[in-house]
């Protein structure tokens, strides 16, 4: 039941995430809203790397961010920004797939060197640090969308743009 609950929110996420990647202004990818925020081009990049994250929860018993880079250069072009994106989402894909609800159930870490910052079982760990994560910078890229007067798609629901037509 868990593995199914699961499977249904990847594939809702991963499609509500790509239909706003697919919106990215190319001419915009050095954009940015604020001193401190990322570039537009730089957050669609972070959404891609939060797929390599997820895809290490099934991987790995645990991930300490202490090991990979703060930040990776930023993509700068949409097409490889959604064939980065395509191929990550079909390995998460595939790894739900193969995994079974004891895989779920095993306990996941998330660590910073040796400061332990989440523990949990691995459904737990997709949700919360995997899909809210997305989720949450999701929706930063809307709003960036929105500045920058690019239409942006509805997710639960039809946004103010796809209302008007």
């Amino acid at each position: 039941m868990v593995k199914q609950l699961i499977i249904g929110d990847a594939a809702q996420e991963l499609a509500h995430t790509r239909r706003v990647l697919e919106r990215l202004p190319e001419e915009h990818m050095s954009w940015k809203p604020h001193e401190k925020s990322m570039t537009l081009g730089g957050l669609a990049t972070h959404l891609i790397n939060l797929l390599n994250w997820q895809i290490a929860i099934f991987q790995y018993p645990e991930f300490d961010l202490s090991t990979v880079p703060l930040r990776r250069e930023a993509l700068e072009k949409c097409a490889d920004v959604l064939e980065e994106f395509d191929a990550n989402a079909a390995k998460l894909e595939q790894l739900l797939a193969e995994c079974d609800e004891k895989t779920l159930g095993d306990e996941w870490t998330l660590r910073h060197g040796d400061h332990i910052i989440l523990r949990a079982p691995r459904a737990i760990a997709l949700r919360t640090f995997g899909f809210s994560h997305m989720v949450h910078h999701r929706a930063q890229l809307g709003v960036y969308l929105r500045l920058l007067d690019i239409p942006v798609p509805g997710i639960y629901g039809p946004s103010a743009d796809e209302a008007a037509q």
